[in-house]
Parts: C-alpha cells; sequence; structure tokens
C-alpha cells in the first residue's frame, strides 16, 4: 500500500509539471505497477485493495454530499430532475442502441445501456475539486444529475440482476426494486426533516471525536445501502448531505480533505490495477465508437441542461465535459457480465471504454473553454453573466472585495 501511494505521488508530480490532472495519472501507476504488464508488481492481486478503494470511493461521494445543500435541492429539484432525465435519456439510449447495433446479444445490449448511460460519480467529484469549480452556477446541475444517475441507478441494478442471472420471477425483481427505492426514500426523508437531531448528535468541540463519527456513520450508511441493493456511494452522499447543513458541517469538510485525497488516490490505482492493456486490441473500434457516441450525447445534454437553468456556452461546456468519465459502476457491470457468462468481448471493452474516458474527460474539463468557443449561444451574455467562461470563481481564490460572497 506504501508503493501504491508513493507511486501515485511520484506519477501526479511529474505529470503536474506538465498540466496533466491526477486522475488518468493515478490509474496509470495501478497499471503500470499491477499484475497485467511486465515489470515490477505492487499489488498481484487487485482484491487486496478492495476495501481500501470502497473507503476512496465513500470519502468521495460524502464529500460531494457535503457540498451539496438542501437548500439547492429544495429551490431547484423540478430543473435538477428534468437536467437528470435528460442526460439518462440521451445516454442510456445511446447506450442501448450502440449495444444492439454491435449484435452482441440483448442482455449485452442492457449491459452496455448501462456503462455508457451513467457517468462516474468519483472522477466527476474530484474533478470539480481539482478545477475549483464547486462554487460554479452550473456545479448545481451537475451534481442533481449525479443524483439522478445514482437514484437511477439503484434501480437499475435491481431489475438487470435477474435477467442476467436468468430468473423469470418477475416478483422477485420487483421486490428488489421496491426495497432499493424504500431505502432511498427513507435516506431522503432523514436528510429532508432530521438535520437539526442529527447535528446535536455529532456536535463535539473534540475533533478526534467528529472524525471518528462521521467516518463510522458514511461507512455503515454505505453498507447498509448496499445491502438494500442501493449504490454504497448513494448512501455516503446521503450522509454527507444530512451533516453539510448541521452546525459541524463546516469544520467536517475540513476535516475530511485528508482523508478524501488520500483514499481517493487509492480508489483511483485500484481501478487501474483491474486493468489489462493486452486485451484492448480486440475491441478498439468498438471502444473508440462508443468513445465517440458519447462525447456526442454529453455535449447535447450539456447543452440541453445548461438551457434549463439559461446558462450560457461556458457552463454548457463545463456540464459536458465533467460529467464525461465512467468508471466505478461501469466496472460493477463487467463483474456481472463476466459472471454471467456473456459475450467474452464485453469486459475487454468495457475496460478499455472506461480508461479512455477516465483519461479523457478530466483532461477535457480542464480544457473546456475550448469546447465553449464552439457552442452557440442564443442569448445576450453580461460581463457577470453565467455564460462567460471567464466569469467563473474559483472558490479557492479570494473572492473581490465589491463581489458578493
Amino acid at each position: 500500500m506504501g508503493g501504491a501511494f508513493l507511486a501515485a505521488a511520484v506519477l501526479a508530480r511529474l505529470g503536474g509539471r506538465i498540466g496533466l490532472p491526477t486522475i488518468p495519472l493515478f490509474i496509470l501507476a495501478g497499471i503500470l505497477l499491477g499484475p497485467h504488464t511486465p515489470g515490477i508488481v505492487l499489488v498481484a492481486d487487485p482484491h487486496d485493495l478492495e476495501m481500501l478503494s470502497a473507503l476512496g470511493l465513500v470519502l468521495l461521494l460524502f464529500y460531494l454530499g457535503l457540498e451539496f445543500h438542501l437548500d439547492d435541492l429544495k429551490a431547484g429539484g423540478r430543473k435538477m430532475a428534468l437536467a437528470g432525465g435528460l442526460y439518462l435519456a440521451l445516454n442510456v439510449g445511446a447506450g442501448l442502441g450502440f449495444g444492439f447495433a454491435l449484435g452482441w446479444g440483448t442482455s449485452e445490449a442492457l449491459v452496455l445501456a448501462g456503462v455508457l448511460g451513467i457517468s462516474s460519480s468519483a472522477i466527476v467529484t474530484k474533478v470539480l475539486v481539482d478545477t475549483g469549480r464547486l462554487g460554479n452556477p452550473e456545479t448545481r446541475p451537475i451534481l442533481g444529475i449525479i443524483v439522478v444517475e445514482d437514484i437511477f441507478l439503484a434501480l437499475y441494478l435491481a431489475a438487470l440482476q435477474p435477467i442476467l442471472s436468468g430468473a423469470d420471477d418477475l416478483s422477485s425483481a420487483v421486490l428488489d426494486a421496491g426495497k432499493a427505492f424504500g431505502f432511498l426514500l427513507a435516506l431522503a426523508l432523514a436528510a429532508r426533516f432530521g438535520t437539526r437531531i442529527i447535528g446535536r448528535l455529532f456536535a463535539t468541540k473534540d475533533d478526534e471525536l467528529l472524525v471518528i463519527s462521521f467516518l463510522g456513520a458514511a461507512v455503515l450508511v454505505a453498507g447498509v445501502s448496499e445491502w438494500f441493493g442501493v449504490a454504497d456511494a448513494i448512501g455516503a452522499f446521503m450522509v454527507g448531505l444530512m451533516l453539510g447543513s448541521t452546525t459541524s458541517g463546516e469544520r467536517i469538510r475540513a476535516l475530511v480533505h485528508p482523508l478524501r485525497d488520500a483514499f481517493g488516490a487509492i480508489f483511483f490505482f485500484a481501478f487501474g490495477l483491474s486493468i489489462d492493456p493486452g486485451d484492448l486490441p480486440v475491441v478498439l473500434w468498438p471502444v473508440l465508437a462508443a468513445v465517440a457516441l458519447t462525447l456526442v450525447m454529453n455535449v447535447l445534454a450539456g447543452v440541453g441542461g445548461a438551457r434549463l437553468y439559461g446558462f450560457g456556452p461556458g457552463p454548457a461546456a463545463n456540464i459536458s465535459t465533467t460529467l464525461l468519465a465512467r468508471g466505478e459502476f461501469a466496472l460493477i457491470l463487467a463483474t456481472m457480465a463476466a459472471g454471467a457468462g456473456l459475450d467474452e468481448r464485453l469486459s475487454p471493452f468495457i475496460a478499455g471504454y472506461v480508461l479512455l474516458l477516465a483519461v479523457l474527460g478530466p483532461m477535457a474539463a480542464g480544457q473546456s473553454h475550448l469546447l465553449a468557443r464552439l457552442l452557440p449561444d442564443r442569448r445576450a451574455t453580461g460581463p457577470d453573466d453565467p455564460g462567460e467562461p471567464a466569469a467563473e470563481h474559483d472558490p479557492r481564490v479570494p473572492a473581490p472585495a465589491e463581489a458578493p460572497r
């Protein structure tokens, strides 16, 4: 594990000198030092880091929940649902059509619909942090789309499991979906009405006790969520959503930073361990076609979501590029597909597709202003208009004295 941390750090520092984002470099470290490439093998079995990797995902989504305020959800819930629905309709629909076009089979097409349709919550969170865009106006629809995706993910997995297992029992599939939705509803109600009680339970002046308390709550709820058929990430997100609105919210944000960064790096390193570069040439052309399709769908979804909020080309480009990466959920589907005995080309296809977008996504997000120049702006923009990329405010830089905080 020490070698994994140091390898990720060395590659990230070297890449930082030429302006590369950290995410693809952490993944590259995992590929180079994993069991599928010649040379030094730090981790022979990717499962050795499975628990630490899961903790990294939980902390990344927990932090995302801390930054997502309940007031934003109440004020813009309808727009968020529309933006998320539009994103899913375009990307999941395109993925399903692409799957049938490949001719690999109906079950394979249903798997590809999820692979091409769902963004990586972990990479989206890291991109927002690295680019300093958590305070930008377009971050609200981005986070709203992630929430809608995670809710869809819970229902999608519940419906897909009996199909992949060959079960014909519709009632069991409905029961699983109902159980997942019921747990999501319980978490949402706790976030909406239980904030005051939760704030009292976590109130303490001792930083040590506060860290142990919020970390325990995030991991416990994530584990219980998985038992109910809901992605562990969404459980952690909901805990962050609850705690972010309490009186301890600001202290929790500060205390979770080093944990998020350290274990987030291990998550992406472990992601790289699971990729075998030798399998990629077999599915090279389908992977390139799928990446091109995803780029087009994300631009359409980004423009559509921006228009719902009245944003211009700058935020539209940020939405499109930030949500581009695919990651942990696609790998879960690859594991499910392999266990179900589906087409053997599916696993290397998913690995290549995810790897390309995990690299291209953060890089595209860092250069989103180039895309913004190509997008039409059908409304008048002013100097403080959110449609102007130059007006984006980096929350890590102090605002001017005359600007409202």
